[in-house]
């Protein structure tokens, strides 16, 4: 059955929209910005460099279809020259320094980069004199986390026990700050910019290379024909594939940016949770004894009581994006994890390209009727 195209991000909204994308040159960011040139945007990226080989940046050949612009959100002028530019209709901010072992490796350069990098953008935006709307990335990690089996809403307290999580956190509370200090009518605040935050759960999906990450760490092993290391199999995590949350950022845009001040503003200048239906809460050994269904091979744990703290159990509620949005996720977990792994494996086969498989999963999941929510 097909999806009403409500339900899906509009190309009609889309299409000629100038678009400041952080974040392109990574794994979500590079998924989005194919999505966002598919429906017609005018996107300009600002990233570092990709920071693995392979890529998937390169792997779709994005650099030669946006305005590409390697930078850093710490940059506060770049940031602020950048916004002056090309004055940008919709922001969607997923630039950010993202594993939680590498922040306890650098832990500084973490907050400044999740912390600080955002407050650039935010006081980039603040000078624009045009209708702007920001959709800033965080994670299910800025909850404190309590290893409890209940999700957690948009309202629980935030915390964060690493030092990623707890920048998450931290960027959490400036952006809430930004936008009850600067959003209004005040003679100090900017009423044309509309600002909300977004919650996803762990994604994965095909491309993703980075390290530390079950996904590609498995596929790695492998490739190679070796047994596939578990560092922490019986952690539960609320496993989707990238485009489910990447869906929910763009119907938050376009919700936001076209809602009425005097009511719908308050409500979607927000925060929102976009995680999985709670049928994809699964341990990280459920993922890959999964995953070993489409591509055979065996795993091992590693697990190491020395290793730095990560959480065990993790889970979000999803009731607000589905009241204010319309939306929920579409693919169960056997269905998230078949694509994934069939992406990885085809493309190391030679059988089809990176951006096919790209494209092909696309048009899957706009294709993919949602489900009644549980």
């Amino acid at each position: 059955m097909a999806v009403p195209m409500s339900l899906n991000p509009d190309p009609g909204f889309w299409r000629g929209k100038r678009v400041l994308l952080t974040g392109h040159t990574g794994f979500k960011g590079s998924w989005l910005a194919l999505w966002l040139l598919e429906l017609g945007a005018r996107v300009t990226g600002l990233a570092l460099p990709p920071e693995t080989t392979p890529n998937l940046f390169e792997q779709l050949g994005l650099a030669n279809r946006l305005d590409h612009r390697p930078g850093d959100i710490r940059d506060s002028r770049l940031l602020a020259e950048l916004v002056s530019e090309i004055q940008p209709d919709v922001v969607l901010h997923l630039a950010a320094q993202p594993l939680v072992r590498h922040s306890y490796a650098e832990p500084v350069a973490t907050w400044d980069t999740n912390v600080m990098g955002t407050i650039h953008l935010l006081e980039a935006l603040r000078a624009l004199q045009r209708p702007c709307t920001a959709v800033l990335i965080t994670t299910d990690k800025v909850y404190r986390n309590n290893e409890w089996l209940y999700g957690y809403r948009e309202n629980d307290p935030l915390g964060g026990h690493d030092p990623y999580s707890s920048s998450k956190a931290a960027a959490e509370l400036a952006i809430a700050s930004w936008r009850a200090s600067f959003c209004g009518h005040g003679p100090h605040q900017t009423p044309h910019l509309r600002i909300a935050s977004a919650r996803a759960g762990n994604v994965i999906g095909g491309g993703d290379w980075a390290a530390d990450r079950i996904v590609p760490d498995a596929i790695r092993a492998l490739a190679a024909e070796q047994p596939i290391g578990v560092r922490n199999p019986r952690a539960t995590r609320p496993w989707q594939h990238v485009l489910e949350p990447l869906g929910g950022y763009l119907l938050l845009a376009e919700r936001l940016h076209g809602a009425d001040a005097a009511s719908a503003d308050q409500r979607l200048a927000s925060c929102f949770n976009f995680g999985p239906q709670l049928e994809a809460n699964r341990s990280v050994r459920e993922l890959v004894d999964e995953a070993l269904c489409h591509w055979p091979g065996s795993w091992h744990d590693r697990s190491d009581p020395t290793s730095p703290h990560e959480a065990s159990l993790l889970n979000l509620v999803i009731d607000k994006a589905h009241h204010h949005l319309g939306w929920a996720p579409r693919w169960p977990f056997a269905t998230t994890v078949e694509r994934t792994v069939r992406w990885y494996r085809r493309v190391h086969q030679g059988e089809v390209s990176a951006l096919e498989c790209c494209l092909g999963d696309l048009l899957a999941y706009q294709s993919t009727a949602q489900p009644l929510p549980a």
